[in-house]
């Protein structure tokens, strides 16, 4: 087993016993760039979650702030339970974001990190009841049935978050997802919603994903996308890396580009 397989195989093993704890050591050793880093910007990691709700199951569903600037920007690290490749970016981005100079006396930023924590303790794409969590908000494309759920807001996750976007009004919101490579078209991508496409193309720029407009891709009824880019206007991204890629990997390649939409490049 070689030593990226083995960081692989530790990522596997807190996905199957996620519960209500916090992730994992991260495995980057930043020794070498801590020796050369810039001085910090005055924001200060924080190193307690906060539960804004709760999962079917009962697991928290939690969230941290860093900063004090008047953007809001607000990062999902997962809504999808198998999808995930956004666990060590969700995990760096505090150390990441107290890096940057003034970054935190400009943006606020509030990391999710995990919509759907029974999926992900599952491994399954939907929460403990079927219900696709992406897919159960009250946009104006919302159908309801199958994996959309009863009626939109039916699913206590998706309330929380709901509830959480309508406290925190964000300037900008980042989505972690992963999709498995199809026979055409990218093995990975940033699809945008709303008015977010000069922000897609600056991700797109620093990361070398494609961009890859929702409207490109097919029907989202009921989506986060939907609700927030489209109905509310607000600019969204979601960051697809390719399913099965080294969460590290996805981290490293992207850290860039996600900052620079954080901090309103574009």
């Amino acid at each position: 087993m070689d030593e990226r397989r083995g960081v692989w195989c530790g990522v596997l093993l807190w996905v199957v016993f996620l519960t209500g704890c916090a992730g994992p050591t991260s495995r980057i050793d930043r020794s070498a760039e801590s020796e050369q880093a810039e001085p910090r910007s005055s924001a200060t990691v924080p190193t307690d979650w906060e539960s804004f709700g709760h999962s079917v199951q009962g697991r928290p569903l939690r969230q941290r702030s860093i900063g004090r600037g008047p953007r809001r920007a607000l990062w999902i690290g997962g809504i999808h339970g198998d999808e995930v490749e956004g666990m060590v970016a969700t995990e760096e981005l505090p150390s990441a974001f107290a890096a940057v100079p003034g970054l935190g006396d400009r943006v606020t930023l509030t990391i999710v990190e995990d919509v759907n924590p029974d999926g992900r303790a599952a491994r399954r794409r939907g929460n403990s009841r079927g219900v696709d969590l992406n897919r159960n908000y009250p946009a104006e494309n919302y159908r309801a049935g199958g994996s959309r759920g009863p009626m939109a807001l039916s699913e206590p996750e998706a309330r929380a978050l709901y509830e959480l976007l309508g406290e925190l009004q964000p300037d900008v919101v980042l989505v972690a997802h992963s999709w498995g490579r199809k026979p055409t078209g990218p093995a990975a991508f940033v699809n945008f919603d709303g008015p977010a496409e000069a922000l897609a193309e600056r991700f797109s720029e620093l990361s070398g994903m494609p961009v890859v407009p929702s409207t490109n891709i097919h029907g989202t009824p009921g989506s986060l996308g939907s609700l927030v880019g489209i109905d509310r206007g607000i600019p969204i991204l979601t960051i697809e890396w390719e399913k099965g890629t080294d969460p590290i990997d996805c981290w490293q390649a992207t850290s860039r580009a996600i900052l620079a939409v954080i901090a309103g490049e574009g």
